[in-house]
């Protein structure tokens, strides 16, 4: 993610149109749903905006949004102190120095005695060094940080309440907007190649991705032109002619700079946040999904091998099993012809009355046991292949069983959100797969909560997003005559709409969130089979999320995210 472009000139954008937003507006609200996210209420004209700030490592951004986030019960310590040194607070400028990702938010507050004050954010959007950081009215020092960095890490600065706030250190570049002709020439060796990179090293907030734009432009061109094109993107920015879009190839990029080389697939915006918004959306929380599932995932897999392994050995064992009839028989012959035989005798030929033709058959033999103790081990074998071939057909449904959970497990943590992770886990504690926590007191269990959606006709629709959710949404939450969608013999979510004669579009809607929320998320032509919960039933034991049905009808639909992206903003 090195090469994101959420670079100096993006950062120039949004913080201009933060500048004509939120200027003047009043901190409402502040919340850190992660360690890295961090969201500010504003009220201004009359409007309500979230602004998002975030740190993570790969998706360091700021920008208003419209995403739901999940907010801890407990806000963190930096949360508090945000809270404490800006709620109310009136936001009076918003600025950048230069085109460096670094941006300022001037706050004016009041203290008990009606005194202002003013305290300064200082959002730094450096990739893995980002930062959020709180400074006292001076600028000079530390209130406190999203992130601290204490001395040891950082020889250039400290990052730590109480510390003096140093900026971060200068990498010795051209501002792009005020670089002269003569500074481009002196600092670009145009024999040398790698210009991009040139670009990059010289200028003052030009991403890769952009200096990639100025390079193509220029095509192989003389000094002069590839002067011509960098002023050319240098005039756009200063006449704030943006164009935010969504740039689609071999990866997924995004500028406000129109690229005129651009060959893929293009998505424009009229807003830069909704632009940000759109291209942002989840990843980061998809990426603390996965690490925080990580050890999950490894065990779900791990059993999934292991359960793979013992259904080749079960069918292995069914197929030596064929075996068992060939020894009843040969117990039987013997015994009918064990005068024949004497002790020694290494096989015996008899006649095979089972045998239309009454062939003859070979009867192999142990010469050192009697003819009655050759007779008994092969009834003996015949015995242990006949109860080896019942176990085998138990132990064989028993094992697909646990693939077919595990599988719908895997799927489920592959769509999981943060709130669906102690779930799944609290289900393997249950299934007696994980150890069970030690806790010191009983906690209150929490009701599990499928997500909802509204159809276009205004119906609810509810989506178990693991086993726990639903079970629940088809055992309590539904009616009787609600009806009930899952994907045809394929892992995935149960849905229900609320409702027992639903319109056509409504119907559609649901099964495109039954097949959205399925392991063929990737897949055309998805089969979603329909009844009425009435005729849904869990086998006593069975699996959780395990349900059998009947009287059903299939669709076949086409997953899409766009449908269900419109079906949830319909939920209030």
């Amino acid at each position: 993610m090195n090469s994101m472009p959420f670079d100096g000139i993006v950062t120039k954008a949004v913080t201009e149109d933060l500048q004509a937003t939120l200027t003047d507006g009043r901190i409402n609200k502040i919340y850190q749903p992660t360690n890295t996210e961090l969201l500010i209420t504003v009220r201004n004209n009359r409007k309500n905006f979230t602004l998002l700030l975030s740190v993570h490592p790969s998706y360091s951004r700021f920008h208003l949004t419209e995403e739901k986030f999940q907010n801890p019960e407990q806000p963190p310590m930096f949360c508090m102190h945000m809270r404490k040194y800006l709620n109310g607070g009136f936001i009076r400028e918003i600025t950048q120095d230069g085109l460096e990702r670094i941006v300022t938010f001037k706050i004016q507050t009041w203290d008990e005695l009606g005194i202002t004050n003013f305290h300064y954010l200082v959002a730094e959007i450096m990739g893995r060094h980002s930062n959020i950081i709180l400074l006292d009215p001076n600028q000079e020092k530390i209130i406190d940080s999203m992130k601290h960095i204490p001395p040891f890490q950082n020889r250039y600065r400290t990052v730590l309440p109480g510390h003096e706030y140093v900026y971060p250190p200068s990498q010795n570049k051209y501002n792009p907007l005020e670089i002269t002709e003569d500074e481009f020439y002196q600092r670009i060796d145009f024999n040398a190649g790698k210009i991009d990179r040139q670009i990059v090293q010289t200028v003052d907030g030009f991403s890769p991705f952009i200096a990639r734009e100025v390079t193509k432009r220029a095509q192989l061109g003389n000094r002069k032109k590839y002067w011509k094109h960098f002023l050319d993107i240098r005039n756009e920015i200063k006449a704030k002619q943006y164009v935010p879009t969504i740039y689609q190839n071999e990866r997924e990029d995004f500028h406000v700079i129109s690229l005129q080389k651009h060959t893929g697939e293009r998505n424009s915006f009229a807003n830069i946040h909704d632009m940000l918004d759109t291209f942002f959306s989840g990843k980061a929380e998809r990426d603390r999904v996965q690490q925080q599932t990580r050890d999950l995932r490894r065990f779900i897999e791990n059993e999934l091998k292991k359960n793979e392994r013992k259904l080749t050995i079960h069918h292995r064992t069914l197929e030596n099993a064929k075996d068992a009839q060939k020894y009843q028989k040969y117990g039987e012959l013997l015994t009918a012809h064990m005068y024949q035989v004497k002790q020694g005798d290494k096989n015996i030929t008899v006649i095979d009355y089972y045998d239309p033709e009454q062939n003859e058959i070979t009867i192999p033999l142990k010469q050192d046991e009697t003819p009655s103790e050759n007779a008994q081990r092969f009834f003996n074998r015949y015995r242990k292949l006949q109860a080896a071939h019942k176990r085998s057909q138990i132990e064989i449904q028993k094992t697909k069983a646990e693939i077919a959970y595990f599988e719908q497990l895997l799927q489920q943590l592959k769509q999981a959100r943060i709130e669906d992770i102690e779930e799944i886990r609290e289900e393997l504690r249950e299934e007696g797969y994980l150890r069970k926590q030690k806790r010191s007191r009983k906690r209150k269990q929490k009701k599990p909560k499928p997500e909802q959606f509204i159809s276009s006709e205004g119906i609810p629709i509810y989506v178990g997003r693991n086993n726990r959710q639903n079970d629940y949404l088809t055992q309590r939450l539904a009616n009787r005559t609600d009806v009930w969608l899952h994907t045809k013999d394929i892992p995935g979510s149960h849905v229900v709409i609320r409702s027992n004669n639903p319109g056509d579009d409504t119907l559609y809607e649901a099964a495109v969130l039954a097949a959205y929320y399925s392991r063929a998320q990737q897949s055309e032509s998805v089969p979603v089979d329909y009844t009425e919960v009435r005729y849904v039933n869990k086998p006593r034991g069975a699996k959780p999320g395990f349900v059998t049905y009947v009287n059903e009808q299939t669709l076949f639909v086409t997953p899409s995210e766009e449908i269900v992206k419109n079906l949830k903003e319909n939920v209030e």
